[in-house]
């Protein structure tokens, strides 16, 4: 085997990921490519998710931590469990979010948008990713700084909505919007510990996982694409992978 595409597949060996939505979609692909690459994962998932049944799969390295995000009794439990288990937390990626597909105001039914949905998409997607990165960042600062000073990694996942929304997008966009907003100053609260934040996003899955997104919706979105070649999820865990290793990044 060539040593370069060796060290390439093993780099992960060791290392102790904490992903939130590890149970399906974005997430549950990173949580496979972790165990499979020799490191330990915390999946973060809803307690009716398929987290325990993933982790039960994957084997010794792999565990379930049942949170929802927004609590920070829950998301404080999981960053436990992967100290109490696998002894430290080295990377944590954010994954879990959820969305509406609502115009602002419905002219037909004369209905506006329901607010009450757009402020749990903002509170699931916006605070939840910031509790988890408050929480992720105060145990990654337990770890000894390597030779570069490095001590740990997080990685949040936005959308191309938010710098271009669709129709019926609003909360959506402003969820993913909030995200990338944060990205910068919270790099550089934590940066003097050796602690690199970055966010990620994707155009569209090939794969159908949107629960809000009909498939007459989803076909419509894929052929607005101008290289309809959407992303694998498979393709997301290699860029979380390649940012993980690059500590300049």
């Amino acid at each position: 085997m060539n040593k370069n595409l060796y060290f390439y597949l093993t780099a992960e060996a060791g290392m102790v990921g904490l992903v939130t939505g590890g149970a399906s979609g974005l997430g549950r692909a990173t949580v496979e490519r972790l165990v499979q690459n020799g490191a330990s994962a915390v999946i973060v998932d809803l307690p009716s998710s398929d987290g325990q049944a993933l982790a039960a799969s994957l084997g010794d390295r792999c565990a379930f931590a049942p949170a929802d995000v927004t609590s920070e009794a829950d998301v404080r439990s999981a960053v436990s469990l992967a100290r109490e288990k696998f002894g430290r937390l080295d990377i944590a990626v954010n994954c879990a979010g959820i969305a509406v597909a609502v115009k602002t105001y419905n002219f037909k039914k004369d209905v506006p948008h329901s607010l009450e949905d757009f402020q749990r998409v903002i509170n699931v997607n916006i605070a939840g990713s910031f509790n988890v990165i408050r929480l992720a960042a105060g145990e990654m600062g337990k770890n000894e700084a390597d030779a570069d000073g490095h001590r740990g990694c997080i990685i949040n996942t936005a959308s191309v909505a938010a710098y271009d929304g669709q129709v019926g997008q609003a909360a959506y966009s402003a969820s993913k919007g909030g995200i990338v907003g944060m990205t910068l100053p919270i790099a550089r609260d934590l940066a003097p510990m050796g602690i690199r934040v970055m966010t990620i996003y994707v155009v569209q899955n090939v794969e159908k996982t949107s629960s809000f997104m009909s498939s007459k919706m989803w076909k419509k979105r894929h052929s607005l694409i101008c290289r309809p070649k959407c992303g694998k999820k498979v393709i997301v865990w290699h860029v979380v992978q390649n940012v993980e290793k690059n500590v300049i990044v």
